[in-house]
């Protein structure tokens, strides 16, 4: 008994140290392995994958389109600052500081877009995250594989912050993780005609999802709460231009009214003016006529007292005749040859005692051709005042009218 168990604690303490040895020379193999380091350049991994060439081309075709349409908006504000400035000397001051505000929210609303499209948070930016996170985690699980698999302690991106100022090429494990790539690409390539057709229609560059994270969210409520600024912005501007016009209006109204009042009461001082001149002109007429009526009368008066006289003469020489003795017969002869006027005399002197009928007489001698060139007088001379006062109406008429269409 003693011997068999001799024999067994034999054979377990040198079993102990074979493993011990083992453990040791372990130890020591690893410590004169020493450390495995590997880089890999993400940039040509991934300009040899076909997926990231062609939705980075789409991805810049979209964005060329978004520069082309903010160059367009651009060079048409840029036409609206040099047409402004042409025009600036023709333009008030309220027009040319309300064409200002315009151009200004234009170019608030271009660089809005702009930082929309091509921002630190805009479009493009989040599209390309989008692009490059499925390829991204491709190559951080082909870089996983591959450090287990060859043991790898240490392995670094050429393309990423870290400086490296030399690396060998065999330290280059890029060719070896494009390929486990691409197998496993292969691996997950449709193997029916549909899945195939439905992989070609799928579009490259990934849409941004319904359900949004927190920072697209905020994005968002920026966006719209600077939207909501520009339309209460553009909303102050439109009723101030409002007011504007309707202040401009009320000044044009209160213009016209009190251009229509001075035209009317012109025109009254006018028709005043005219009424006064036929006023005058009438009484100045009535007036000759008066006058000559007056000396009319006057001359007929003396006439008829001439008349008389001679009719008192005449009659006096004949009581004279009786009286006389016949040594004055010859005088009486004598004054005989002097009977035949003053018997007309008498004759008229009688007729114009008679009335009508003696005045009618007296016209027909030679008073009556004075009569008549009076009377022609007085008919020319009243053609004469008629044809004033008319030329006199004309030039108001004419004068009134011009003033009407230079006010037209």
């Amino acid at each position: 008994m003693k011997t068999i168990k001799r024999s067994f604690l034999e054979a377990l303490e040198i079993k102990r140290f074979t493993i011990f040895i083992f453990l040791f020379l372990a130890t020591l193999c690893h410590g004169q392995r020493g450390v495995r380091i590997g880089y890999i350049d993400t940039e040509y991994i991934l300009q040899n994958i076909d997926e990231y060439q062609a939705a980075q081309n789409q991805l810049n075709a979209k964005a060329q389109e978004w520069k082309s349409q903010i160059d367009k908006r651009l060079a048409a504000l840029e036409t609206l600052k040099k047409q402004l400035n042409n025009e600036r000397v023709l333009l008030t001051d309220e027009l040319i500081k309300e064409r200002e505000e315009e151009h200004q929210i234009v170019e608030n609303e271009i660089i809005g877009y702009q930082q929309k499209r091509f921002g630190p948070e805009g479009d493009l930016m989040i599209q390309k995250s989008q692009l490059m996170q499925p390829l991204q985690d491709q190559i951080f699980t082909a870089v996983q594989e591959i450090a287990t698999t060859k043991k790898y302690d240490f392995i670094f991106d050429k393309s990423a912050d870290v400086v490296m100022l030399y690396s060998a090429d065999r330290y280059d494990i890029s060719e070896q993780v494009l390929r486990t790539i691409n197998r496993a690409s292969k691996r997950e390539q449709p193997q029916s005609r549909k899945e195939r057709k439905a992989a070609e229609e799928e579009e490259t560059i990934v849409e941004i999802k319904s359900e949004r994270d927190e920072r697209q969210k905020l994005i968002d409520e920026r966006n719209a709460k600077r939207e909501e600024l520009l339309a209460k912005r553009k909303a102050d501007l439109e009723a101030k231009r409002q007011a504007r016009r309707d202040e401009i209006e009320a000044k044009k109204q209160k213009i016209k009214e009190e251009r229509e009042k001075a035209r009317l009461k012109k025109t009254k001082e006018n028709t005043v003016t005219e009424n006064q001149l036929e006023e005058v002109e009438v009484k100045n007429e009535d007036k000759t006529v008066l006058n000559d009526g007056e000396a009319r009368k006057l001359e007929l008066e003396e006439k008829k007292r001439m008349i008389k006289q001679e009719r008192e003469k005449a009659r006096g020489l004949k009581v004279n005749e009786r009286s006389l003795p016949e040594t004055e017969k010859n005088t009486i002869e004598n004054l005989e040859l002097n009977k035949v006027p003053l018997e007309k005399s008498k004759k008229e002197s009688i007729k114009i005692s008679d009335g009508k009928e003696n005045i009618s007489e007296l016209e027909e001698t030679k008073p009556l051709s004075d009569r008549e060139a009076r009377k022609k007088a007085l008919e020319e001379k009243k053609k004469r005042i008629l044809a004033e006062r008319k030329s006199k109406l004309e030039a108001i008429k004419r004068k009134r009218d011009s003033i009407k269409n230079n006010r037209k």
